[in-house]
């Protein structure tokens, strides 16, 4: 993907609107990946930089061109009202009008509902591997059972005898 990542950066490489840009997450960008919730390597995130989102889509040049083009432009925010329609707008003015620490405050619970998400997921997703290592351990003690009652043996006898019909003496 480097490469790729790489040939993005220099198509867009002096534009006054649309970055793209890499950071090295394990040395002098950790503060900053920790900031927008870099989580794996390697991470995609785009959107306006206070609220970077995730980038699902393909890895290699031509999807990510296409994403580029089609999504790295101006976005309505505090900045670039004119871009907002008027329910952004309202939204926006209700936010600005709030205090410092009620904004903080929102901004908390909201992403409390993030974090609790996120561990109610990886506790869920605990329950299942730990119903599939029962499963397995199961499986493979019913496949032992079975093979220890003579399975193995009883095939052996079986293709030890004259097929039927045979005119072996």
């Amino acid at each position: 993907m480097k490469p790729d990542w790489d040939k993005l950066m220099g198509e867009f490489a002096g534009s006054a609107t649309q970055l793209v840009a890499d950071v090295d997450c394990t040395a002098d960008g950790k503060s900053l990946c920790e900031t927008v919730g870099v989580r794996g390597y390697p991470s995609i995130k785009w959107g306006d930089p206070s609220d970077l989102q995730d980038y699902q889509g393909g890895r290699d040049f031509d999807a990510l061109k296409k994403f580029a083009d089609e999504n790295l432009k101006p976005v309505c925010s505090p900045k670039n009202l004119d871009l907002c329609d008027d329910e952004k707008k309202a939204q926006i003015s209700k936010y600005q009008s709030m205090s410092d620490e009620d904004l903080a405050a929102s901004i908390a619970a909201e992403e409390k509902k993030l974090d609790d998400a996120e561990a109610e997921f990886k506790a869920e997703v605990q329950k299942l591997q730990d119903k599939y290592s029962s499963l397995s351990t199961e499986k493979d003690e019913k496949i032992a059972a079975v093979k220890a009652a003579g399975l193995g043996l009883m095939k052996a006898v079986k293709n030890s005898k004259p097929a039927a019909g045979s005119d072996e003496l």
